[in-house]
């Protein structure tokens, strides 16, 4: 992959994916392995995503079983087919529809009772923020809901253009390296920066490096 320097922020998120279709069949191995994934686990369930669910950024469909428990029917929307693959294999149901898009290009064919993110928010660009939570704004009904899961995990090694920095690097098993975005986002910052563009969502943290969040759009 690319030594670190300058690059278009494009490409960086075009190294992004492809390290995600790189490490799909070894993803899991990756895990972080600290508490808190119950209490998120739980957290999502007591929120119940009921109705007609869109999950971005589904990866291996490690959240669509628990999503499929609560919802008439789930759309599953990922940019690598590698990580649809292993999905559609771990939740086999006609209740569910995948896609495989960049969720930077996609846009929605309808509108949703919630939206659902695990551990994708970090991976967008500051810059992106708010273009995000947009989509997700044209991807719900009027009152439809949001519930989403992160961290702001990163090592030192990750950190190859320092602390300041979202650009992060990571290797495969086989020691491939990639860049991609991780942006440290703490719950408290989180929250009022939601809540600036027009969203009101309680974002709370865990026993480890995990938080979850749940709301919908404030209504003024």
């Amino acid at each position: 992959m690319k030594a670190t320097g300058e690059d278009s922020p494009g490409e960086l998120l075009d190294e992004q994916i492809a390290y995600y279709r790189a490490i799909a069949p070894e993803y899991e191995e990756h895990a972080l392995p600290f508490s808190g994934g119950a209490e998120v686990s739980e957290a999502l369930d007591a929120f119940r995503p009921t109705g007609s669910v869109l999950e971005l950024a589904c990866g291996p469909g490690t959240w669509t079983p628990q999503l499929l428990r609560h919802a008439t029917d789930v759309t599953a929307v990922d940019a690598s087919p590698e990580m649809i693959a292993i999905a559609s294999a771990r939740a086999a149901s006609n209740r569910v529809r995948f896609v495989s898009a960049d969720l930077f290009q996609w846009r929605p064919d309808r509108r949703y009772d919630v939206v659902f993110f695990g551990f994708w928010l970090s991976h967008v660009p500051a810059d992106r923020f708010a273009s995000f939570w947009s989509l997700v704004a044209d991807c719900l009904k009027p009152d439809g809901r949001v519930f989403f899961v992160d961290d702001g995990y990163r090592t030192a090694d990750e950190l190859i253009e320092g602390e300041r920095s979202a650009t992060i690097q990571r290797r495969l098993n086989d020691g491939t390296a990639y860049r991609i975005v991780k942006v440290p986002l703490q719950p408290a910052d989180l929250e009022r920066q939601l809540a600036r563009i027009g969203w009101r969502i309680s974002v709370h943290s865990t026993s480890g490096p995990f938080f979850w969040g749940a709301g919908g759009r404030s209504h003024t």
